[in-house]
């Protein structure tokens, strides 16, 4: 039995979309499945669009998410090089072979030429009709061809396609599509650079790389037919990898396809990673900036077009290898729902081992310039991990677990502060120093006698003794939050506390 080899092939023209990321899982989903082969092919053939850095982008983001290839640019592997550019003369080789079966033409017209045909008609397609009339090798003969070679002159190889054909494109999702070939335009394979174009440097790739199954978006569908053609071409149909084409991701509202610039429109991350362009306008936040955890961005992902069968939502890697399967990918484009991946993440949060989840947050907490124990950063998140969404919270909205509260609820206060509390909280202040045991649940018991002594109701006091710690109504158990925080910080927060509701 053939081993699977599916491969995940980006070009390097700017930030890798979350689309790619899903692509990737998809081929890296069905290879671990079957015990195959992930690869990592990098198709940089269009130089006018290579932007530096993109490349890093793609492998960073892959890493990240935990899609690491087993071959490619850095993995090494015995296919390569797995960079189109260095590749040149491979292409070179096989689309001249082409030529001398008679599968494929030189063309010599010009770009001129070309788009004065195109402003005279409309609907100009370079095919059978009309190649006969045009500057090439098959109207005008391979000695003609020769000598323009030989002098230099510039041309391109195009694909014959013959009319009269139809072409079935086997489909693991879509099922057999199929093409009528006279529909078709005869391709350019080689450019006049000597740069390869998709077309052929993807099947040529495909072909020597032995890879078995194309996993890639339906926008390549249009193009399948030319690629089977080529299969034929050159004689590999023995070995021409089964295809699936997967359903478009689709905006949150509205119609089409999710673009980068839908991130800014909904305030929501479509990058796997932050990318920082050349100017303001191209800086686009990632899923991993926004505060996501890797796994649960793969969960949310998986289910972006894929469907297990039953009602299951959170899968471990383990799991998601175990249940996917090609034929359970649907047709048609799946709305991406940012509130879901948000839920996606908030779960995992919760999930996460207090110990796993310091090792995301530690980084975050030192980048802040907070110094703490990794005993108190542990202690911490277990209280706020049920209330966070993103990773990001422990330090933007639990900030107050790391420093002095900056400000305080100044509308809870003026709804429920009065002067007879401040007594009661002076005395509260004094009792603190030298209270034992200094303990969430010896706290609270003091804390009650205290206010029933008084003839304080817990609706009076103990409101305005969690906006004394952190600042809000919204945050963890008060008394919980005093024994984390230590005795010295809770008597310095009730006072400043106190000091501010005095001079207020």
């Amino acid at each position: 039995m053939t081993k699977v080899r599916v491969r995940f092939a980006p070009s390097p023209t700017g930030a890798l979309h979350i689309g790619g990321i899903r692509t990737a899982l998809y081929n890296y989903l069905f290879a671990k499945k079957h015990g195959g082969t992930f690869i990592l092919r990098i198709e940089d053939t269009d130089q006018g669009r290579f932007v530096p850095g993109a490349e890093e982008y793609i492998i960073e983001a892959l890493n990240w998410v935990g899609l690491t290839p087993e071959e490619g640019p850095g993995f090494g592997g015995e296919f390569g090089p797995y960079r189109q550019s260095e590749r040149k003369e491979i292409y070179h080789k096989y689309a001249h072979e082409l030529v001398g079966l008679g599968n494929a033409y030189y063309a010599f017209d010009t770009p001129e030429s070309l788009e004065a045909l195109r402003s005279a008609e409309a609907n100009f397609t370079y095919n059978h009709t009309v190649r006969d009339g045009l500057d090439n090798s098959l109207n005008k003969g391979m000695e003609y061809a020769e000598k323009r070679i030989a002098a230099g002159d510039a041309y391109v190889i195009r694909l014959k396609v013959t009319p009269g054909e139809t072409v079935h494109i086997p489909d693991l999702v879509r099922g057999d599509v199929m093409v009528q070939s006279s529909e078709l335009d005869d391709k350019v394979l080689l450019k006049a650079d000597g740069m390869p174009t998709y077309h052929l440097a993807n099947i040529v790739d495909d072909h020597l790389m032995e890879i078995t199954h194309v996993i890639r978006g339906e926008e390549w569908l249009p193009s399948a037919a030319h690629h089977v053609l080529l299969y034929q071409r050159f004689g590999w149909t023995d070995t021409m990898p089964k295809f699936a084409h997967l359903p478009l991701i689709l905006k949150p509202v509205g119609n089409g396809k999710l673009s980068k610039r839908d991130g800014a429109k909904f305030g929501m991350p479509v990058f796997p990673l932050d990318w920082k362009g050349q100017s303001e306008e191209e800086f686009f936040q990632g899923f991993r900036e926004a505060g996501f955890i890797p796994d649960a961005v793969v969960n949310f992902l998986a289910l972006l077009g894929w469907h297990p069968g039953d009602d299951q939502e959170i899968f471990t890697r383990e799991e998601l290898i175990s249940a996917f399967s090609v034929e359970h990918i649907g047709k048609s484009g799946a709305r991406f729902d940012f509130e879901k991946a948000k839920w996606f993440n908030h779960k995992y949060i919760q999930d996460l081992g207090d110990a796993e989840l310091m090792n995301f947050v530690k980084p975050l907490v030192q980048a802040k310039g907070y110094k703490v124990s990794d005993e108190y950063l542990q202690k911490a998140l277990a209280m706020m991990k049920e209330r966070v969404t993103f990773l990001s919270d422990f330090v933007e909205e639990a900030y107050y677990l790391f420093e002095p509260v900056r400000k305080y609820d100044e509308e809870s206060i003026a709804k429920k502060w009065n002067t007879n509390l401040g007594p009661f909280f002076a005395g509260l202040k004094d009792i603190l120093v030298t209270f034992e045991p200094f303990s969430s649940l010896s706290l609270e018991d003091m804390t009650k006698k205290m206010m029933l002594e008084s003839g304080f109701k817990p609706g009076e006091i103990l409101p305005m003794l969690r906006i004394a710690l952190v600042g809000t109504m919204k945050g963890p158990a008060v008394f919980d939050t005093a024994e984390l925080l230590g005795r010295e910080e809770t008597i310095s927060r009730v006072d400043s506390f106190l000091q501010h509701v005095q001079a207020n």
